[in-house]
């Protein structure tokens, strides 16, 4: 399967991991990105798109066309944020963009990084995660050819990007003994972005991947 990918957030750390393994992928033929600022990453397969409007993609629907998948990477921390504007810039930019990617790619695979601990249920006590779990069920909902949901907890950075958060910076020396204590709270950016090429191509068992399921989607070799 050639895989033709839309990847948004490729200026933080988990969408830039994302696209690295991607312009890896011998399966992965075409990439767009879609940012406000421009990525710096050259690349035969690369293509992208300046936008600083995600909740009207209107200007740039004609260069949407003829994707297959979705990779939609694009988050802020709640930190600081009442629930209102944090589902402003979550809940309705996310689904802003996945209509739009909808409408024009329905045989599009989309996936959606969202993260351990999300409430799907919408009745928990953390803001952040009725939010993000009232996004997993909007997105759930659209006609795409298929919607996985990515739940990753920690991830162990990919060497060498240019956006790594400091948080993982320091931590990574402790990844060996989080990876063999705490497996299921731990995986790789690498495998995220493996995971989500392997579920476009093979599919998964599970609409909802926590991280056990990453790290199982990342190692699926098809044969």
């Amino acid at each position: 399967m050639e895989i033709k990918a839309i990847i948004t957030g490729c200026t933080g750390m988990v969408g830039e991991g994302v696209l690295h393994e991607c312009l890896q992928h011998p399966d992965v033929k075409e990439i767009l990105v879609i940012n406000r600022k421009p990525c710096g990453i050259t690349h035969p397969k690369l293509k992208e798109i300046i936008h600083n409007n995600f909740y009207d993609l209107l200007p740039v629907a004609t260069q949407l066309h003829g994707y297959n998948a979705g990779y939609f990477c694009l988050g802020v921390s709640s930190v600081g944020m009442k629930e209102d504007a944090y589902a402003h810039v979550t809940y309705d930019l996310t689904m802003e963009v996945a209509n739009t990617l909808a409408a024009l790619n329905p045989e599009m695979t989309f996936c959606y990084v969202s993260g351990s601990g999300t409430d799907s249920t919408g009745r928990g006590r953390s803001m952040w995660a009725r939010v993000k779990g009232k996004t997993e069920n909007g997105l759930l909902k659209l006609p795409f050819r298929a919607v996985f949901m990515f739940r990753p907890a920690y991830m162990h950075p990919t060497k060498g990007m240019q956006h790594t958060q400091k948080y993982y910076k320091t931590l990574s020396w402790m990844y060996p003994f989080f990876r063999k204590f705490f497996p299921q709270y731990v995986s790789t950016l690498a495998e995220l972005g493996q995971a989500m090429i392997n579920v476009t191509i093979y599919g998964y068992p599970k609409k909802v991947l926590e991280v056990k399921d990453i790290v199982a989607a990342a190692a699926i070799t098809g044969k």
